[in-house]
Protein backbone atom coordinates (compact mmCIF):
# COMPACT_ATOMS: atom_id res chain seq x y z
CA UNK A 1 0.00 0.00 0.00
CA UNK A 2 1.57 3.21 -0.76
CA UNK A 3 1.14 6.84 0.78
CA UNK A 4 -2.22 7.55 -0.75
CA UNK A 5 -3.94 4.46 0.63
CA UNK A 6 -3.36 3.01 -3.37
CA UNK A 7 -2.68 -1.06 -4.18
CA UNK A 8 -1.37 -2.47 -7.30
CA UNK A 9 0.60 0.00 -9.90
CA UNK A 10 -2.01 1.84 -12.86
CA UNK A 11 -4.57 1.08 -10.21
CA UNK A 12 -3.12 2.91 -7.53
CA UNK A 13 -2.86 5.78 -9.72
CA UNK A 14 -6.49 6.61 -7.77
CA UNK A 15 -7.14 6.10 -4.10
CA UNK A 16 -9.01 3.40 -2.10
CA UNK A 17 -12.36 4.08 -1.21
CA UNK A 18 -12.55 5.51 2.36
CA UNK A 19 -9.07 7.54 2.02
CA UNK A 20 -8.90 11.02 3.35
CA UNK A 21 -5.69 12.67 3.55
CA UNK A 22 -3.84 13.87 6.88
CA UNK A 23 -4.65 16.43 9.17
CA UNK A 24 -2.43 19.31 8.32
CA UNK A 25 -2.29 17.08 4.90
CA UNK A 26 -2.65 18.33 1.26
CA UNK A 27 -2.78 15.53 -1.76
CA UNK A 28 -2.49 16.72 -5.08
CA UNK A 29 -2.81 14.83 -8.40
CA UNK A 30 -1.12 16.46 -11.62
CA UNK A 31 -2.09 15.68 -15.12
CA UNK A 32 -0.76 16.67 -18.15
CA UNK A 33 -3.49 17.27 -20.57
CA UNK A 34 -1.38 17.08 -23.85
CA UNK A 35 1.01 13.75 -22.87
CA UNK A 36 -0.41 11.01 -25.35
CA UNK A 37 -3.76 9.35 -24.95
CA UNK A 38 -4.98 11.75 -22.33
CA UNK A 39 -7.37 13.83 -24.10
CA UNK A 40 -9.10 10.65 -26.08
CA UNK A 41 -9.78 8.92 -22.35
CA UNK A 42 -11.11 11.77 -21.46
CA UNK A 43 -13.87 12.28 -24.31
CA UNK A 44 -14.47 8.71 -23.51
CA UNK A 45 -15.11 8.89 -20.06
CA UNK A 46 -17.27 12.73 -20.51
CA UNK A 47 -19.88 10.74 -20.06
CA UNK A 48 -19.33 10.88 -15.95
CA UNK A 49 -19.07 14.68 -16.54
CA UNK A 50 -22.87 16.89 -15.26
CA UNK A 51 -24.54 18.27 -18.47
CA UNK A 52 -23.59 21.81 -17.45
CA UNK A 53 -19.78 20.69 -17.38
CA UNK A 54 -20.21 19.07 -20.45
CA UNK A 55 -22.19 21.93 -22.04
CA UNK A 56 -19.20 24.03 -21.26
CA UNK A 57 -16.62 21.87 -22.95
CA UNK A 58 -18.58 21.70 -26.04
CA UNK A 59 -18.29 25.45 -25.91
CA UNK A 60 -14.40 25.76 -26.32
CA UNK A 61 -13.53 26.99 -29.88
CA UNK A 62 -9.97 25.89 -29.13
CA UNK A 63 -9.31 22.25 -29.07
CA UNK A 64 -6.62 22.95 -26.87
CA UNK A 65 -8.70 24.50 -24.22
CA UNK A 66 -11.32 22.25 -24.43
CA UNK A 67 -9.12 19.08 -23.82
CA UNK A 68 -7.72 20.39 -20.87
CA UNK A 69 -10.77 21.03 -19.57
CA UNK A 70 -11.87 17.79 -20.10
CA UNK A 71 -9.03 16.05 -18.69
CA UNK A 72 -9.50 18.48 -15.40
CA UNK A 73 -12.78 17.78 -14.50
CA UNK A 74 -12.90 13.81 -15.88
CA UNK A 75 -9.39 13.74 -13.62
CA UNK A 76 -11.52 15.59 -10.98
CA UNK A 77 -14.23 13.49 -10.75
CA UNK A 78 -12.11 10.22 -11.14
CA UNK A 79 -10.30 11.07 -7.99
CA UNK A 80 -13.45 12.20 -5.75
CA UNK A 81 -15.10 9.28 -7.06
CA UNK A 82 -12.73 6.92 -5.76
CA UNK A 83 -12.28 8.37 -2.22
CA UNK A 84 -16.10 8.44 -1.91
CA UNK A 85 -16.67 4.79 -3.16
CA UNK A 86 -19.30 5.64 -5.91
CA UNK A 87 -19.33 6.23 -9.64
CA UNK A 88 -17.83 9.28 -10.18
CA UNK A 89 -20.68 10.73 -12.63
CA UNK A 90 -22.89 10.43 -9.25
CA UNK A 91 -20.17 12.97 -7.97
CA UNK A 92 -22.91 15.73 -7.31
CA UNK A 93 -20.88 18.90 -7.07
CA UNK A 94 -22.10 22.39 -5.90
CA UNK A 95 -21.04 26.08 -4.91
CA UNK A 96 -21.09 26.87 -1.28
CA UNK A 97 -21.98 30.51 -0.18
CA UNK A 98 -19.95 33.39 -0.98
CA UNK A 99 -18.19 34.61 2.47
CA UNK A 100 -18.67 37.76 0.78
CA UNK A 101 -22.12 38.05 0.16
CA UNK A 102 -23.44 34.77 0.55
CA UNK A 103 -24.74 33.66 -2.76
CA UNK A 104 -24.00 30.64 -4.00
CA UNK A 105 -20.94 31.01 -6.08
CA UNK A 106 -18.27 30.35 -3.18
CA UNK A 107 -15.39 26.99 -3.01
CA UNK A 108 -17.07 24.39 -4.65
CA UNK A 109 -17.83 21.32 -2.47
CA UNK A 110 -18.95 17.82 -2.51
CA UNK A 111 -22.80 18.34 -1.81
CA UNK A 112 -22.84 14.59 -0.14
CA UNK A 113 -19.34 14.99 2.02
CA UNK A 114 -18.57 18.47 2.05
CA UNK A 115 -15.73 17.47 4.75
CA UNK A 116 -13.74 15.70 1.54
CA UNK A 117 -12.21 19.65 0.27
CA UNK A 118 -10.91 19.78 -2.84
CA UNK A 119 -9.50 22.79 -4.96
CA UNK A 120 -8.76 22.52 -9.51
CA UNK A 121 -6.88 24.82 -10.79
CA UNK A 122 -5.11 23.99 -14.88
CA UNK A 123 -3.20 26.17 -16.86
CA UNK A 124 -1.28 25.51 -20.28
CA UNK A 125 -0.89 22.10 -20.71
CA UNK A 126 -1.76 21.24 -17.00
CA UNK A 127 -3.87 20.51 -14.15
CA UNK A 128 -3.69 19.97 -10.65
CA UNK A 129 -6.39 18.29 -8.21
CA UNK A 130 -5.75 19.38 -4.35
CA UNK A 131 -7.45 17.49 -1.93
CA UNK A 132 -7.54 18.00 2.18
CA UNK A 133 -9.44 17.38 5.17
CA UNK A 134 -9.95 21.07 5.67
CA UNK A 135 -10.83 23.89 3.08
CA UNK A 136 -7.76 24.25 0.34
CA UNK A 137 -6.88 26.60 -2.66
CA UNK A 138 -5.37 25.33 -5.34
CA UNK A 139 -3.69 27.74 -8.15
CA UNK A 140 -0.98 26.89 -10.96
CA UNK A 141 -0.05 29.40 -13.77
CA UNK A 142 2.05 29.04 -16.92
CA UNK A 143 4.73 31.84 -16.73
CA UNK A 144 4.28 32.33 -20.67
CA UNK A 145 0.88 32.89 -19.61
CA UNK A 146 0.54 34.45 -15.98
CA UNK A 147 -0.44 38.30 -15.29
CA UNK A 148 2.67 40.54 -16.33
CA UNK A 149 4.55 42.29 -13.94
CA UNK A 150 2.79 45.27 -15.16
CA UNK A 151 -0.02 44.49 -12.97
CA UNK A 152 1.57 44.53 -9.95
CA UNK A 153 0.35 47.61 -8.81
CA UNK A 154 -3.52 46.70 -9.16
CA UNK A 155 -2.56 42.98 -7.64
CA UNK A 156 0.41 43.28 -5.13
CA UNK A 157 -0.07 44.53 -1.36
CA UNK A 158 2.42 47.77 -0.86
CA UNK A 159 4.39 45.44 1.53
CA UNK A 160 4.50 43.07 -1.39
CA UNK A 161 5.42 45.39 -4.10
CA UNK A 162 8.19 46.88 -1.66
CA UNK A 163 9.64 43.40 -1.64
CA UNK A 164 9.45 42.49 -4.97
CA UNK A 165 11.34 46.25 -5.55
CA UNK A 166 13.81 44.98 -3.35
CA UNK A 167 14.62 42.24 -5.70
CA UNK A 168 17.23 42.24 -8.81
CA UNK A 169 15.36 43.11 -11.36
CA UNK A 170 16.02 39.46 -13.29
CA UNK A 171 14.22 37.87 -10.45
CA UNK A 172 11.09 39.72 -10.16
CA UNK A 173 8.61 38.48 -13.09
CA UNK A 174 9.46 34.92 -11.60
CA UNK A 175 8.77 36.54 -7.82
CA UNK A 176 5.94 37.89 -8.67
CA UNK A 177 4.33 34.99 -10.63
CA UNK A 178 5.19 33.14 -7.50
CA UNK A 179 3.54 35.99 -5.06
CA UNK A 180 0.25 35.19 -7.89
CA UNK A 181 -0.36 31.57 -7.13
CA UNK A 182 -0.27 31.91 -3.43
CA UNK A 183 -2.69 34.64 -3.92
CA UNK A 184 -4.48 33.20 -5.81
CA UNK A 185 -4.97 29.87 -4.01
CA UNK A 186 -5.58 31.65 -0.78
CA UNK A 187 -8.62 33.35 -2.41
CA UNK A 188 -10.03 30.43 -3.67
CA UNK A 189 -9.73 28.83 -0.45
CA UNK A 190 -11.34 31.21 1.18
CA UNK A 191 -14.14 31.16 -1.37
CA UNK A 192 -13.97 34.88 -2.50
CA UNK A 193 -11.75 34.01 -5.56
CA UNK A 194 -11.31 38.18 -7.26
CA UNK A 195 -14.11 39.01 -6.00
CA UNK A 196 -11.62 40.34 -2.98
CA UNK A 197 -9.50 43.11 -4.46
CA UNK A 198 -6.08 41.60 -4.63
CA UNK A 199 -4.09 44.29 -3.57
CA UNK A 200 -5.75 44.03 -0.23
CA UNK A 201 -4.34 40.96 0.60
CA UNK A 202 -0.71 39.99 1.94
CA UNK A 203 0.48 36.63 1.30
CA UNK A 204 3.62 37.70 1.08
CA UNK A 205 6.54 36.38 -1.60
CA UNK A 206 7.09 32.83 -0.04
CA UNK A 207 10.03 31.86 1.84
CA UNK A 208 12.38 30.79 -0.57
CA UNK A 209 12.18 34.67 -1.64
CA UNK A 210 11.59 36.46 1.01
CA UNK A 211 13.21 36.14 4.03
CA UNK A 212 10.85 37.78 6.46
CA UNK A 213 7.73 35.65 8.48
CA UNK A 214 5.03 34.73 6.89
CA UNK A 215 2.06 37.18 6.98
CA UNK A 216 -0.74 36.13 9.39
CA UNK A 217 -3.60 35.00 7.23
CA UNK A 218 -6.34 33.62 9.90
CA UNK A 219 -6.04 29.93 10.64
CA UNK A 220 -4.47 29.83 7.03
CA UNK A 221 -0.82 28.57 5.32
CA UNK A 222 0.70 28.41 2.22
CA UNK A 223 3.05 25.93 0.38
CA UNK A 224 4.57 25.53 -3.16
CA UNK A 225 3.84 22.65 -4.99
CA UNK A 226 6.43 21.27 -7.40
CA UNK A 227 5.55 22.02 -10.36
CA UNK A 228 6.29 21.10 -14.15
CA UNK A 229 9.53 23.77 -15.78
CA UNK A 230 7.85 27.02 -17.17
CA UNK A 231 4.83 26.55 -14.33
CA UNK A 232 4.45 27.58 -10.27
CA UNK A 233 2.02 26.36 -8.55
CA UNK A 234 1.33 26.70 -4.77
CA UNK A 235 -1.67 25.89 -2.21
CA UNK A 236 -3.39 27.07 1.10
CA UNK A 237 -5.01 25.20 3.65
CA UNK A 238 -6.96 26.54 6.45
CA UNK A 239 -4.40 24.99 9.20
CA UNK A 240 -2.06 26.66 11.52
CA UNK A 241 1.43 25.26 10.81
CA UNK A 242 3.53 23.71 8.33
CA UNK A 243 1.60 21.95 5.17
CA UNK A 244 2.57 18.51 4.26
CA UNK A 245 2.02 18.72 0.25
CA UNK A 246 2.74 15.69 -1.61
CA UNK A 247 2.20 15.07 -5.75
CA UNK A 248 1.88 12.29 -7.95
CA UNK A 249 0.50 12.22 -11.22
CA UNK A 250 -2.67 11.18 -12.48
CA UNK A 251 -3.29 9.85 -16.41
CA UNK A 252 -6.41 9.15 -17.30
CA UNK A 253 -5.36 6.97 -19.77
CA UNK A 254 -3.45 4.50 -17.24
CA UNK A 255 -6.45 4.08 -15.27
CA UNK A 256 -8.66 3.43 -17.93
CA UNK A 257 -6.39 1.00 -19.48
CA UNK A 258 -6.33 -0.43 -15.91
CA UNK A 259 -10.21 -1.07 -16.03
CA UNK A 260 -10.50 1.21 -13.10
CA UNK A 261 -12.62 3.13 -15.03
CA UNK A 262 -14.76 0.54 -16.58
CA UNK A 263 -18.27 0.99 -16.86
CA UNK A 264 -17.81 4.62 -15.96
CA UNK A 265 -18.23 6.40 -19.38
CA UNK A 266 -21.75 6.86 -19.43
Amino acid sequence: MDEYGGTGTAAALLPEAGHRPAAGAVEVRMLHATAPGEVRAAEQLAGILSAEERKRAEGFVRAADRGLYLVSHVGLRLLLGAQLGVAPGSVDLRRAPCPLCAALHGRPEVAAEPELHFSLSHAGEYAMCATAAVPVGADLEAAANAPGIELVPTTLHPEERSALAALPEERQAEAFLHCWVRKEAYLKGLGTGLGMAPDTVRVGLGPQLQQTPEPPLDGWSLAPVSAPRGYAAAVALLHPGTVAVTVRQLSIAAVAESGAAAGLSG
